[in-house]
């Protein structure tokens, strides 16, 4: 695989066609040389390559900074692919459909923070429930359900959680539109039904941050972002519903593959054409997935404010931004000098349309950075950039190298609370699991594909 890749510049590595065969275009990785030595033990190359076999791709296979071995789709892969003549995949997508980060700033200095933060993490996660558990959320009959999944974050504005205010700071308004509730198993909305307003577990969590660092101070401004104040970060996902959709999509499409004469090299890289009635029925479902899983992070932001609201009740919290990782989007880019309609799979990766604030956080205890997106991206990359610091082991190995140490004790010995619903959890999602942060950052700075705007430290981290 390696004989295929080509350093083009610090940032960046070329993998030839020929990899793997059928190759339909070459595959662009991000990488500098300390990403670019953790390639050969993830494999992910192997990824990007199969990728690049599939109907009706354009430009290249991506990898970012932070990828790692996924399902299908390398996590940190994006691919573009012709409205008309393209494919749609789960595997690009992923399992936790619309996984992602919201962020909240306000003006409350860190220092009046950390006097009370032990009860201040403690107070959030008696608010926000989380861990692995089938239900724990806002209880939903399925009429409510079915709006949820068509409305997305406006409904839960409609109920008194949050503020328009709030909706302007979502990628599409916290509403994607065309999304078919009719598409989703009755088994995908029973395991929704309980679970709205919850974290979930692994690497979903809740973190009290500081604004540690400002690059760009207009940018910062411009996003309500002040250095030395408190910042909250919420990341979670569509929760059991996304799961299952998931699940039954890949099945359908594993099936119905033959019909449409499609051959893919691995099996989870299973698709259909994305005119096809399986993959219009899949982009609904899905699209109802990611109004869930924003409704989700809207509701959980209103439970994050009515804490901070007891402890601070003069210093609200402001949306900066909240933005999806999983997604298949319906794009218009510019490709060889003309406008094409592209369905744009982002797994394990974020939107960077110029001027749009880009959210990258950290592993559990290091930092995460705010950036704003480009230009540059969106003529390179079809407006992507990475999503966080990528794993660099898998969580069993993390669980056997962290299985003795007392990590929830080391976080506080630096200052950081923890506070979670299974110590498990905790060795799964160590710092040590994953890159280098602000390497990873690094990449795309230098790279221009998203700029540095912001490090935000943690003080408080609340895992599922």
């Amino acid at each position: 695989m390696h004989t295929y890749l080509e350093r083009l510049d610090e940032n960046r590595l070329l993998l030839h066609p020929g990899a793997v065969p059928g190759m339909r275009v070459p595959g662009m990785i991000y990488a500098d040389a300390y990403v670019e030595s953790l390639l050969a033990e993830e494999n992910a190359l192997l990824q990007v390559a199969r990728v690049a076999t599939l109907p009706g791709i354009l430009g290249y296979s991506f990898g970012m900074p932070d990828i790692h071995w996924g399902y299908g789709f390398p996590i940190g892969g994006v691919a573009a692919f012709d409205a008309e003549e393209g494919i749609i995949s789960p595997g690009g997508v992923g399992y936790d459909i619309s996984c992602g980060v919201r962020l909240l700033a306000s003006r409350i200095p860190a220092k009046e923070g950390k006097k009370m933060m032990p009860r201040l993490v403690r107070a959030l996660f008696e608010a926000v429930p989380s861990g692995a558990i089938p239900g724990g959320g806002k209880k939903l009959s399925l009429r409510e359900l079915e709006k949820v999944l068509q409305k997305g974050a406006p409904w839960a504005v409609e109920e008194g959680l949050g503020t328009p205010e709030d909706l302007k700071r979502i990628e599409e308004g916290g509403s994607l539109k065309g999304a078919l509730p009719s598409a989703i198993s009755e088994r995908a909305k029973e395991r929704g039904k309980a679970q709205l307003g919850t974290l979930g577990s692994g690497n979903h969590f809740l973190e009290i941050q500081e604004v540690a660092e400002i690059f760009d101070s207009s940018e910062a401004a411009k996003m309500g972002i002040e250095p030395g104040c408190l910042t909250v970060m919420i990341h979670c996902g569509s929760r059991g519903l996304g799961h299952q959709i998931c699940d039954d999509s890949i099945k359908i499409m594993r099936r119905s593959m033959g019909k449409w004469n499609i051959s893919v090299p691995d099996p989870q890289l299973c698709c259909v054409p994305l005119q096809s009635k399986e993959g219009q029925e899949y982009l609904g479902a899905m699209r109802g997935a990611a109004n869930y899983a924003m409704t989700n992070r809207q509701i959980i932001a209103a439970r994050v404010r009515r804490v901070f609201q007891s402890f601070f009740p003069k210093e609200p919290l402001q949306t900066v931004w909240d933005v999806s990782h999983n997604l298949a989007h319906m794009e218009k880019h510019s490709w060889k000098g003309q406008e094409r309609t592209l369905c744009v799979h982002r797994k394990g990766a974020t939107r960077a349309f110029e001027g749009e604030p880009v959210l990258i956080p950290g592993s559990m205890g290091t930092s995460s950075y705010v950036l704003v997106g480009t230009k540059r991206a969106e003529e390179e990359t079809f407006g992507s950039t990475c999503h966080g610091a990528g794993r660099s082991m898998s969580r069993s190995r993390a669980l056997k190298e962290t299985g003795k140490e007392n990590l929830s004790g080391q976080l506080r010995k630096r200052g950081i609370e923890v506070v979670t619903a299974s110590p498990r959890t905790l060795g799964e999602e160590a710092p040590r699991a994953y890159k280098k942060i602000s390497s990873v950052v690094e990449v795309v700075h230098r790279g221009g594909i998203s700029l540095k705007v912001a490090r935000l430290q943690p003080l408080g981290v609340m895992k599922g």
